[in-house]
Order: structure tokens, then sequence, then C-alpha cells
């Protein structure tokens, strides 16, 4: 009988193998690009065929053999082709950097609409110098979304682009003009002051949308689709790529603590500055 575990390492093995050969020679820009390119196209295929989901701290906190699988993609790519940088991942890759550089990977981010069969999810990655709760360096951030097929690209210093051109650079809007995108579990909604924070922000704005995917947000943020996004306690997988896209078309994200949390606020800079004074 076959051993469905060994046979999914094979098959990871064999692709990863024939990535390495075929994107040896690529910068870190086209290399992060086609990196979340095929884990999301990997996840998307397996999802297909069927996938076994865990749960971690909730019933909406969930892991599946897709997104280990997609991880697993990612960090044998990296370790073989960037030996010398850390590897951090939501499913559990850690390994320590030797070039200050470190690759953060959120192999499928969403993964509740994921397994639910929604389209809103995508895979995403960053590349920080020093340590990526607090880089020294935010290099570029790299999102691709399967189900529209198009991949974000973008950092600080790197004007952002979606499938290959140039997104429009943020511009001053107020708040009352724009949509806000954000996330607040169930859970949170008992907690009175994180509750009277959220409601304070969200209520300043057009209208509300909570979709889930905070990479997917923070894409459509940097491109103009979204207005702005807000959220507590983000990891940094979560953060770091979106970040990237939101600052390399202009905009501004930053981290304010208030009702006991940090939250995470990015958009274009007016808005952002808007709405850290709501949070002060």
């Amino acid at each position: 009988m076959t051993n469905p575990a060994a046979s999914l390492t094979e098959m990871i093995a064999a692709i990863t193998k024939t990535f390495v050969i075929a994107h040896a020679d690529d910068p870190d820009e086209r290399l992060a690009q086609a990196l979340v390119y095929n884990a999301g196209r990997l996840a998307w295929r397996m999802r297909e065929q069927g996938v076994t989901t865990d749960y971690k701290t909730s019933v909406s906190d969930v892991v599946t053999d897709a997104d280990r699988a997609a991880e697993s993609f990612v960090a044998g790519v990296l370790e073989m082709l960037r030996p010398e940088d850390g590897v951090v991942g939501e499913e559990g890759a850690d390994r320590p950097s030797k070039s200050g550089r470190t690759w953060v990977v959120d192999p499928v981010d969403g993964t509740y609409n994921f397994t639910s069969g929604s389209d809103y999810w995508c895979s995403a990655l960053a590349l920080v110098e020093g340590e990526p709760a607090e880089p020294e360096k935010l290099v570029f951030g790299a999102v691709h979304r399967p189900a529209m097929g198009y991949t974000w690209f973008g950092g600080p210093e790197i004007a952002t682009i979606r499938d290959g051109m140039a997104v429009d650079r943020l511009t001053d809007t107020a708040t009352a003009q724009l949509s806000i995108g954000t996330y607040l579990h169930p859970s949170w909604l008992a907690d009175e002051d994180v509750w009277r924070v959220w409601r304070g922000v969200t209520t300043q704005f057009a209208t509300l949308r909570m979709l889930g995917a905070g990479s997917v947000d923070l894409g459509s943020v940097a491109d103009g689709s979204l207005g702005l996004w807000m959220q507590h306690s983000v990891a940094d997988w979560d953060w770091l790529p979106g970040k990237a896209l939101v600052e390399g078309a202009g905009g501004r994200a930053v981290k304010v603590d208030a009702g006991g949390v940090t939250w995470c606020v990015a958009g274009n800079p007016l808005a952002v500055g808007q709405v850290e004074e709501l949070l002060g």
C-alpha cells in the first residue's frame, strides 16, 4: 500500500528540484515572484484533490496539508538557492540566518477561506534584513492570488507592480471617502477596550470589508482597490509582505498601540495619519 505522506514528500522533493534547476540564476526579485506563484499553484492543485484540515487554536484557525506542502517547497528552494539566508514560516519553517537576511513565508494566507472553497486567499513572502519582528530593512514583499492569477511585488525602495504593471501611486484621501479592510475575531467582541478602539476607527470610513486574508487585503490597498487596512496582533508573515507592497505604492504602514493591543495600519499617508489620531 502506498504511504500518502511519503508520496507527498517525494512529490515536493521532485517539484523543488525541478524549480531549482529552472531558477538557479534568478535574482532575488524574480525568485520571490516565482516562489509565491508556484507555492500558490501547488496549494490550489492540492485543494482540488482534497486536503486534510487540522485545527490550531479555534475552528477558524486551521492548517492543511497544502499549507505544509507549499511551505516545505519554498523552504526547500531557499535552502538550496539561498543557503546563507534565514527562513521563518507560519507552519514551522525556521532556519537561522547567517547572512543577516531572512525570508518570511506564509504559504497560504486565508486558510479558513481556502478550506471553505473561497477564492480569497494567497501565497506570500517578504525578505528582510535583521530580525523579522523589527527588521533593519524591509527589502520587498511578493503576494500571489491564484484565483485571480496575478502577483503583486514591491518594497519601500521598489515601486509596486501587479503582474509586471506599475500600480498607481497612492494619493492623500480622507477616511470618509474610503473603504476599510479589517478583521476582528468574534472572541474579541467581548473585550470592551479592543471593541471600542476598533469601532471608533471603522465608523469613520465610507464602508467596511472583512474578507479574511490580510496579504490579499494589503495588496488591494497597494493597487487602490481597497482604501485602508487595519488589524491588531498581526503575525510578521501576515504583515511584512503587504506592508512592503503598500510602501512601494507610496503609502504608509505603521504599528500603533491602543486598547491593550498593537494595531497594524496601512494606506495612503493622509488616511493613515487620521487613523493614528483616532487610535491615539
